[in-house]
């Protein structure tokens, strides 16, 4: 049973948020009706968390290609920072 692939790249950012939020209300949903009587199949949660982070990764594929090269250069610094400050 192969899952159709999701086309994220033609939503629009907001349709994007929207779905996000529909999927979070479907999980609580399930995962709501998993702890009380059980889902025929419990894998649907996993796959919902999956759905909702492909979303979420597409918005910030977004939120990074929209970034002036001066942002991402603050951005690469910024990163580079926080790396040096953990391995002390």
């Amino acid at each position: 049973m192969a899952k159709e692939k999701l086309d994220l790249r033609n939503l629009e950012i907001g349709e994007l948020h929207d779905r996000v939020r529909s999927l979070q209300d479907e999980y609580l949903r399930l995962k709501f009706e998993h702890a009380a009587r059980g889902l025929a199949n419990p894998l649907e949660l996993r796959n919902l968390r999956r759905d909702i982070a492909r979303y979420h990764t597409e918005a910030r594929r977004r939120e990074l290609e929209a970034m002036s090269p001066d942002e991402l250069a603050m951005r690469t610094k910024l990163v580079a920072r926080r790396r040096r400050q953990r391995r002390r």
